[in-house]
């Protein structure tokens, strides 16, 4: 038998155009000489739904969606992900389902047993936890089904098991001949590579092939790389469809070595495809063309509009420079030679007359007291009216263009620099960005960042020769306690000990757990590491730290 894995990408809650997709792939699946196409976890509403799941009209017509893919499931079988309604008398109204349909029947059902409630993930807020699954022969073929989770019961790879129960051991102790793991597995960086040792461990340990398949795409902050692939009942991985597109994978269980397998990027390539699909995305999903992005001559802008260009068209990006009193002649100049090298829309606005009139007004009520942050936010602030204003005048979406290590220490301007729709790189840090502008450039075969913007020392350009380091410490150092702080969670007792200056850690521990309230107000990110500050982080704003 031939099965197609059919990688996806579906928007939340388009019903109909999701669907009109798996009832495309059925078509290209029946073309390839497919018996079986297989389609990701929720594929007819989208994942994850969140709150659309609380809504009867939206079950409704997801159920009414399955039977309509039954209908066309003539010449192909499909596997496909929806929401089925529980009818027990107890419990939440879902369950996480696939079914298997065919010639207008469902012929069978799995339901996702392993409910996970940690970073991204919320599930118990919808579904029901299901009991122990069947096996079901299919064109001579024992199949066993698992939805995303339930392949994550592993005490090999994760120290113990995280649940009590092993769905892919019960399968494949019922006598499966093979199993399929229909997923909707969110991105990172370095989550395809854990992904995959986990495949290859649970197809080994349990002597039977696993085909996974994963969906692809952005929505909202959750990214979703694809790479569905192919592991043998010895853990070799023998196939693998593309990263950060759609495709279909097609697979011959005659003779699985016969199988595509598509590299998967590595290094900043890797970051890079991912923030392009997950901006190009976020824009198209929520009905914008074009957007907007304040250049300042920095590194961040100049990433964000490398980004931009290649994930809307140039023609669909709009660059402008907004210089004030303080700015440096390079500034406008590196702003300016980076949008003629990207091709796209440049204007410069200067902010000087209306920082002046904000001066004056406020003056008589600032008498007497010394210049500061309040006087240098004004000019983040008047930036972020201008651009706010050419978002609202022609449509565009506006793109903010902090990096994680400034959101993380509260070095942003909330009403300013922070203003706008989408983040791209608020999960980037810093020693990050350096990273992609250079593979950006080495990708394009010539300068496009120039130079000049990736050696000069950052600066906010706030008061006269300011750069970020009179108030940060080396990007390289405040990046590594962060990691520490945040991700390995290390106490301060322990970054210290590990060789960091005292003052330094408690100084930068500080700034983040006092700048909780900014990036609770700040705009969506694009998750791409595996702690953001996103919907995964859930931290109270009015408490008191441990010190």
């Amino acid at each position: 038998m031939k099965v197609a894995l059919v990688q996806t990408n579906p928007t939340i809650g388009d019903i109909a155009g999701n669907t009109r997709r798996v009832l495309e792939g059925l078509q290209h699946a029946a073309a390839a000489g497919a018996q079986l196409a297989v389609f990701p976890e929720q594929t007819i509403i989208g994942y994850p739904a969140k709150d659309f799941l609380l809504r009867e009209d939206v079950i409704e017509r997801n159920l009414a969606a399955l039977e309509q893919i039954a209908a066309h499931a003539t010449d192909v079988a499909a596997i496909v992900g929806f929401a089925e309604r529980n009818q027990q008398a107890f419990g939440r109204p879902l369950y996480n389902a696939a079914a298997l349909v065919h010639d207008g029947r469902v012929l069978a059902r799995w339901r996702k047993r392993l409910l996970p409630i940690y970073d991204v993930f919320d599930e118990v807020r919808y579904f029901e936890s299901a009991g122990p699954q069947s096996v079901f022969d299919f064109a001579g073929v024992r199949l066993g089904v698992t939805v995303c989770e339930d392949m994550w019961s592993n005490e090999e790879m994760m120290g113990q098991p995280l649940y009590a129960c092993d769905p892919v051991r019960e399968l494949a102790e019922a006598g499966a001949a093979v199993l399929f793991n229909i997923s909707a597995s969110p991105y990172f960086l370095g989550k395809h590579e854990i992904r995959v040792d986990l495949i290859r461990s649970r197809a080994r340990k349990n002597h039977v092939p696993i085909m996974f398949v994963n969906q692809v795409g952005g929505n909202d902050e959750q990214l979703f790389d694809g790479g569905s692939c192919v592991v043998d009942a010895h853990g070799d991985l023998v196939g693998q469809a593309r990263a950060f597109a759609r495709d279909l994978l097609l697979v011959d269980l005659d003779d699985l070595s016969a199988t595509r397998r598509e590299p998967y990027p590595t290094g900043p390539a890797n970051l890079c495809d991912a923030l392009v699909m997950g901006l190009r995305d976020y824009v198209h999903k929520c009905g914008f063309r074009s957007a907007v992005i304040g250049l300042s001559g920095g590194i961040d802008s100049a990433v964000v509009a490398v980004v931009a260009a290649e994930a809307l068209g140039n023609e669909n990006v709009h660059t402008v420079a907004m210089p004030s009193r303080y700015s440096s002649d390079h500034s406008i100049s590196d702003a300016q030679a980076l949008a003629k090298n990207l091709g796209v829309r440049f204007s410069i606005i200067e902010i000087e007359p209306m920082h002046a009139a904000f001066e004056r007004s406020l003056q008589p009520h600032f008498a007497g007291s010394e210049s500061g942050i309040a006087e240098e936010n004004i000019q983040a602030r008047s930036r972020g009216v201008i651009l706010m204003a050419l978002s609202n005048k022609f449509g565009s979406l506006l793109l903010t263009t902090g990096n994680k290590s400034e959101l993380a220490v509260g070095y942003c301007t909330l009403y300013g620099d922070m203003a706008g729709g989408l983040a791209v790189i608020s999960d980037v840090p810093k020693t990050m960005v350096y990273q992609l502008a250079e593979h950006m450039n080495e990708r394009a075969g010539r300068e496009l960042i120039p130079r000049n913007i990736i050696t000069k020392p950052p600066s906010a350009e706030l008061k006269p020769d300011q750069t970020d380091q009179d108030s940060l410490p080396p990007y390289e150092v405040l990046d590594e306690i962060l990691e520490r702080y945040e991700v390995r969670l290390e106490s301060p007792a322990q970054i210290v000990a590990a060789g960091f200056d005292e003052q330094v850690v408690t100084d930068v521990i500080r700034k983040m757990q006092t700048s909780e309230y900014k990036r609770q107000q700040a705009a969506q990110g694009l998750k791409v590491t595996s702690r953001a500050f996103g919907f995964g982080r859930r931290m109270p704003i009015a408490a008191r730290y441990p010190r």
